[in-house]
């Protein structure tokens, strides 16, 4: 980077706004070649300000600024100056009325911050700092005004006009044009403004809250997809229902509106009143939609919806805060699939994301903790730390006060801060107040960054009865962080005796000494020891049941126990967990016979384990999907000292056909038993069916055979829902047999006027083993289909390989590095933070052989060295590379 390197913000010095901002009204003129923006603002001396100074200073990003004004007086040029993204007004009255005057392009912003265009509609994303493209303001989100907007349009082109809140009006002028005003009566941070125009169809709905308050609902969409919008309301109502049931929470407008547009960063965004989501996440039908698309907009719709409280009504003072709301609704969001769907399948779900990306962040040099110190770019750090380590924080603290105590600390919470702007010390001391609990030591899950390790030893006494577990806690150097303090960690242990039952235990913490299925062990210091007493015989334990705390357990487990765990674990999530852990411990033995030369073999006992899954009735199809799903290659890659992805992939690859080749005839009767088509249904029980099913099917398409092709085929061609066609063309994709092509051919020819069904079409491709992949990737990018614009095509094909597919792209002769640094230098000038998340798949780099190392870091140092680096991407880059 040749323009001087961005300075990092620094937690230590966060300093309360000099101003504070009580209204804002704005006022959009929308038009085909400028926008115009007119903000008029109610502003006041800030009396815990620092400064005595009546200077102002706002911030603004690539806007020209028409005029502004301070109580209906133009400034001269002598009173203000633009600089360095923001405005600096020399002298303002401690209580004044500014206003703004800006020209904005959104037809030409690409960057899909602040105001743009997608496919002809106007839309925002103010989150993090995107209103600061909009117009000059404290773009900070401890600054919460009242809003009220107006938006003048033509009223053919754009006949919906929407933002936050309520609307108060609307008209038409003599010239075409019309207006719609909306006013939102709760206060809120700019980052939740939010503005739609476009020519939309809207799906309706209605929800009755607790106290019978009647709410709109609607959906907006382009015309040719409102029948895809059912799901979406279902889901909403389902939404609002349990956050009144769980927490109490009603929601508090007249109506709940969700945008669904084409070209979008991120998934959703949680606006007051008005969600603006991605395409992605709201459209669904039977025939467009898989399973997982219809549990990821169910849980995307809900996260949004639950925002209200967390996040909105109470918001973070600062971005290193950004946890208190994220890390606080993804819990929330997954307690809410777990109660829809299946709870140890939801749990097992989670767990896989912490575990193949939140852990290797952990690990990297990108690593950081839940409330960070720093940051160069606030864009950088929407990650998984914050949003899925800050779940698995909350859910610690969820825990150990028990479902009833966390009520009511977050009783308390919503009573304490409704309506301000907080930190995630004001949430953990409205849960420690509520319940009188020292979460003292537990607020190091906020500071440290790191996966903890926890290694475990256990001893039995015979003739004193007594077990004991031995647990000894560590937590490797993190950025910025060598020294670890010990952590606050819950563990919950299951003991089962020799019939593979729960010995009963004794747990004090719930009163009276009363005996519980497991146990809830408080680690609080390096080393802690505990002894239960009264077993009879010498147990095999069952530890961190639920995956209680996102730590890494060492414990010396024999192939024969997690084999007895794998058939009798009475906690659903450790049965699942001992077949990961065997499947995982086969694998890594395979590496290394490949890495030695020797030949490579599977026991006949480990083959067993899966026949005795499959044969298993007393669990439920989709645990048995689960179960006998092998680890990932990036999950298996985190595992390796150093990481061979070819050896990786070989191995895994070898066990995967071992186990088609030996269990063909189990894999083939239960697909037959479980293909029963019929009218889809978005259920547990119809979810786990096809689940199992399609894995089945995967097995049996590694045999390859005529026969089997063709009953991939015969699936394909029925088209009875989205989840059976992309199974049997991912399977037909994947084994390049002679149909491959033809059906590749033959799902573009269907679905090519659905561009996010084409997205999958580009990510089967994507991700194949094949070794032709980078190539037909390359030539896919040139498609008529792919635009480069789009931050869902770029996910879809470029994401898909770089991603979802470690042995492609970590070829040795290194062309697939080359591929990315292309396309990240490409980025750079259309959507640096798409290019920035994309650059985060160098960040490993140390962990692989010599060669790939020397690959990587040469591509990483080509990024930085290019022209005009964007922080974002700068900031992922210098660290990959200083870490």
């Amino acid at each position: 980077m040749k323009e001087g390197i961005p300075g990092a913000i620094y937690l230590k010095d966060y300093t309360p706004p000099e101003y504070l901002v009580d209204t804002i009204d704005l006022h959009f003129t929308l038009d085909e070649e400028v926008t115009i923006v007119r903000t008029c603002q109610a502003m006041r001396k800030n009396l815990a300000g620092k400064s005595s100074s009546s200077e102002l200073i706002l911030h603004g990003v690539e806007l020209k600024l028409l005029a502004v004004s301070i109580d209906k007086r133009e400034l001269s040029s002598a009173e203000f100056i633009v600089e360095n993204e923001c405005l600096r007004i020399y002298d303002v009255p401690e209580k004044h009325l500014l206003e703004v005057i800006t020209e904005l392009s959104p037809q030409t912003n690409t960057s899909l911050e602040g105001l743009y265009k997608s496919k002809g509609m106007y839309c925002t994303q103010c989150e993090a700092e995107g209103f600061r493209r909009i117009s000059y303001f404290l773009d900070r989100p401890d600054v919460m005004a009242r809003y009220t907007t107006t938006i003048v349009a033509d009223k053919q082109q754009y006949p919906v006009l929407l933002s936050n809140g309520n609307k108060t009006g609307f008209g038409e002028f003599e010239d075409g044009k019309h207006w719609a005003k909306w006013e939102d009566p709760f206060p809120k941070p700019s980052y939740l403004f939010a503005l739609v125009a476009g020519d939309l169809s809207c799906q309706s709905g209605k929800f009755t809250t607790g106290s019978g308050r009647e709410v709109t609902l609607e959906i907006f969409v382009e015309h040719a997809n409102i029948d895809k919008c059912d799901h979406a309301i279902a889901s909403l109502q389902k939404a609002m229902q349990w956050d009144e049931q769980v927490y109490g929470r009603e929601y508090d407008l007249d109506i709940y509106m969700i945008v669904a547009v084409n070209h979008f960063n991120m998934g959703a965004m949680e606006n007051k009143g008005l969600n603006i989501f991605n395409a992605a996440c709201v459209l669904a039908n039977p025939q467009t939609a898989t399973d997982a698309d219809f549990e990821s907009i169910e849980s995307i719709i809900a996260h949004e919806y639950f925002h209200n409280w967390t996040g909105n009504r109470v918001t973070c003072r600062d971005w290193f805060q950004l946890s208190l709301k994220e890390g606080l609704t993804v819990f929330r969001d997954q307690e809410f699939t777990a109660d829809m769907i299946s709870r140890p399948v939801k749990r097992i779900s989670d767990v896989n994301i912490l575990r193949t990306a939140q852990f290797p962040q952990d690990a990297g040099p990108m690593a950081h903790p839940v409330r960070p110190d720093s940051f160069i770019d606030i864009s950088n750090f929407y990650t998984v730390t914050i949003y899925n380590k800050g779940a698995e924080v909350i859910r610690m603290m969820h825990t150990l006060l028990g479902e009833k105590g966390f009520r009511k600390g977050m009783d308390l919470y919503f009573q304490r801060h409704d309506g301000q702007a907080v930190t995630t010390d004001d949430f953990v001391k409205a849960l420690q107040d509520a319940n009188d609990f020292d979460f003292g030591l537990f607020k190091n899950w906020y500071k440290q960054a790191g996966t903890p390790v926890v290694k475990v030893i256990s001893s039995y006494n015979q003739t004193k009865q007594e077990y004991t577990l031995s647990f000894v806690q560590s937590c490797g150097a993190t950025p910025g962080q060598a020294d670890k303090d010990s952590f606050h960690i819950p563990i919950k242990v299951g003991l089962l005796d020799n019939n593979g039952n729960d010995i009963p235990l004794m747990q004090p913490s719930l009163g009276g000494g009363e005996k519980v299925r497991h146990s809830i062990l408080e680690l609080k210091e390096r080393e802690t020891q505990f002894t239960f007493s009264g077993i009879k015989h010498k147990p095999v334990p069952s530890l961190l049941r639920s995956f209680s705390a996102p730590i890494t357990i060492d414990y010396a487990y024999s192939d024969e126990e997690l084999m007895f765990l794998l058939a009798n674990d009475n906690d659903l999530f450790n049965r699942w967990e001992a077949g990961q852990r065997l499947a995982t411990r086969v694998i890594n033995r395979l590496i290394l016979s490949i890495q030695n030369g020797k030949t490579l073999t599977l026991s006949k006992e480990y083959v067993a384990t899966y026949l005795e899954v499959l044969s298993n009735t007393k669990l439920d199809n989709s645990l048995i999907a689960q179960a006998i799903s092998l680890p990932n290659e990036i999950y298996l890659a985190e595992l390796q000292e150093v990481v061979d992805p070819s050896a990786i992939h070989r191995a895994r690859e070898f066990v995967c056909d071992a186990l088609s080749e030996n269990l063909e005839s189990q894999f083939y009767e239960i697909y037959h038993a479980l293909n029963t088509p019929s009218e889809y249904q978005f259920n547990a029980t119809e979810i786990a069916r096809r689940s199992l099913k399609n894995l089945c099917l995967s097995y049996l398409m590694r045999r390859n055979t005529k026969k089997i092709r063709t009953l991939a085929l015969q699936q394909y061609n029925a088209q009875n829902n989205m989840t059976d066609v992309i199974a049997a063309l991912n399977g037909l994709v994947n084994n390049r047999g002679d149909e491959s092509a033809e059906v590749l051919a033959d799902f573009y020819s269907k679905w090519k006027h659905d561009h996010l069904v084409v997205n999958k079409w580009f990510a089967i491709q994507a991700r194949s083993n094949h070794e032709s992949a980078l190539n037909d990737v390359k030539e896919l990018m040139q498609h008529p289909a792919f635009e480069f614009t789009n931050p869902n095509d770029v996910r879809a094909l470029v994401g898909g390989f770089c991603f979802g597919n470690p042995v492609n792209f970590h070829r040795e002769d290194g062309a697939g590095y080359e591929f990315l640094t292309q396309n990240i230098l490409e980025l750079n000038k259309v959507n640096p933070q798409i290019a920035a998340r994309l650059a985060s798949g160098f960040s490993q780099w140390r962990r692989f052989d010599k060669l790939r190392q020397v690959k990587m870091k040469t591509q990483l140092e080509t990024i930085l060295a290019s022209d005009g680096l964007p922080k974002d991407v700068f900031e992922i880059v210098s660290k990959s590379l200083d870490g």
